[in-house]
């Protein structure tokens, strides 16, 4: 039976030895150092009486020691909450609720047992746990299978964050730190991650499942603090980032408007929102071939992901288990709109403490994305929508990414966005966001008659506002709260 859950990691950095595999503020850690760091983390958190199953939370950003804290905290079997920047103070208290050990880059708090409760848990300052003695014994890993290993919160746009748990066996069973078991995509992108550039925090799915991919396929973490692009890629020579559709588009246009050496740059990997084949092709013209488009939930991981060579709007081939279910929950087949509900090695086991949500989206197996789309021919995904993301006019439903996706096409239009307002005569009715491509000005006329030929009358946007981009969520996603606050009428 494979070690759990860290194990792999802990090979990795044995294997990297004195090649560097992290550069941050302007020093190299080589794999033997950072696995040095790794072992001194998880002293210290045993000597403070860390065990498996306790909750731990880890507030520091992206940096070695933040990394060999997390690390660390698996080692010893926690269950890691990684808290991100950008909370309320409401959510950030809801994540930690449940821990009894907070990792941070502060001076130490109170006890455990203190009576302070407006602090909970103890606070372990993260340079305390790195001054612990280091024995020079690869770290034991006391992780449990059926124990959690991490909270992942949602990005909480509809409240307080949801947390997925995922276990430990599920952790051990992802083929991230296993190259054998690659699917071919993967294994492109895997190739081009020399230098990947890591910022924000590794509280993110995605950034710390890329970068254990950076580190799987050889390559070197290089932190970048602040994320600007292209400077930092620029900057720190990087081969790679993870990218939202938002800086995407600022990338392309600065590129246009002043051209810098990219010639380095061989991945970039758009996560958080559908990026709009219109979008992609001009981010393909301009950047090259470097564009990778992942789609994936924090509840599963990565779902599918499209290669530079996919068709635009495609999401590629899943190399996971998918299937399109029609209302009733039957399969349909190629080429039918459905919902779609995917099986991944390491999904998550449901949501912590919720078991009513669990069992809405867990089932027997399967996780319900509450994404629509379809599977063609070639078995490529193709996503139409969300089920819950709805407009309902005289009486009946209506996916707003059908409609986005339809006004997208019109070539005045490079992104668009439609919420639901409130209608006299119809209930609800569309109300459309649309970022103008260069040098033209979309015309409501136009884009009701487009929608009312591909979609029927009841699906075109009755009001137009145009915008220069859209906003975002703290989680880098299109904040369709606030566009549907800003669409709603006064009183």
């Amino acid at each position: 039976m494979a070690e759990p859950f860290p194990g792999g990691v802990l090979d990795l950095l044995e294997a990297a030895g004195d090649r560097p595999v992290f550069e941050h503020a302007g020093r190299q850690v080589s794999g033997a150092g950072l696995l040095a760091a790794v072992r001194r983390a998880a002293n210290g958190l045993r000597q403070h009486g860390v065990r498996p199953g306790d909750g731990v939370a880890l507030l520091p950003g992206v940096s070695p020691e933040a990394f060999a804290a997390t690390i660390a905290a698996h080692a010893v079997g926690a269950r890691v909450v990684g808290v991100r920047p950008g909370l309320t103070a409401r959510q950030r208290e809801h994540l930690l609720a449940d821990t009894a050990f907070r990792v941070t880059d502060g001076p130490p708090g109170p006890p455990a047992d203190a009576p302070d409760t407006r602090r909970p848990g103890r606070v372990l300052p993260l340079d305390g746990l790195l001054a612990a003695a280091d024995d020079g014994v690869r770290p034991r890993v006391s992780a449990r299978p059926s124990d959690v290993a991490r909270l992942i919160h949602t990005s909480g746009s509809t409240g307080v964050p949801k947390a997925c748990a995922q276990t430990y066996a599920a952790l051990t069973a992802a083929w991230t730190l296993r190259p054998d078991d690659w699917p071919p995509v993967v294994r492109d992108l895997a190739a081009r991650l020399d230098r990947f550039l890591v910022f924000g925090t590794l509280a993110s799915q995605v950034m710390m499942e890329y970068g254990l991919l950076a580190l799987a396929a050889g390559g070197t973490l290089v932190t970048a603090d602040p994320p600007a692009f292209p400077d930092a890629l620029v900057r720190h020579r990087a081969t790679a980032s993870v990218i939202t559709v938002a800086r995407l588009t600022h990338l392309v246009a600065s590129r246009r408007a002043s051209p810098v050496d990219l010639g380095h740059l061989r991945a970039l990997m758009v996560s958080g929102s559908p990026l709009e084949p219109g979008r992609l092709r001009e981010a393909l013209d301009v950047l090259g071939p470097v564009v990778f488009h992942g789609y994936g939930q924090t509840e599963t991981g990565m779902i599918s992901m499209a290669a530079p060579g996919d068709p635009p709007g495609s999401l590629g081939v899943p190399p996971v288990e998918v299937e399109v279910r029609d209302a009733s929950g039957r399969p349909v087949p190629p080429g039918t709109d459905g919902e779609l509900f995917v099986r991944t090695p390491s999904q998550s086991s449901g949501y912590w403490r919720e078991p009513a949500l669990t069992a809405e989206v867990f089932t027997d197996g399967w996780v319900r994305t509450r994404d629509l789309g379809r599977l063609d021919a070639e078995g490529r995904l193709w996503l139409t929508g969300r089920t819950r993301d709805v407009i309902i006019v005289n009486a009946n439903l209506y996916y707003a990414g059908a409609v986005e996706r339809v006004l997208a096409t019109h070539p005045a239009v490079a992104e668009a966005y439609v919420v639901a307002v409130p209608d006299d005569s119809t209930g609800e009715t569309v109300h459309a966001f649309a970022v103008p491509t260069a040098g033209r000005t979309p015309d409501l006329g136009a884009l009701r008659a487009l929608v009312s030929a591909h979609l029927g009358e009841a699906c075109a946007p009755t009001r137009l506002t145009l915008i220069g981009e859209v906003p975002l969520t703290p989680a880098g996603k299109p904040d369709k709260r606030r566009l549907a606050a800003e669409a709603r009428p006064p009183g």
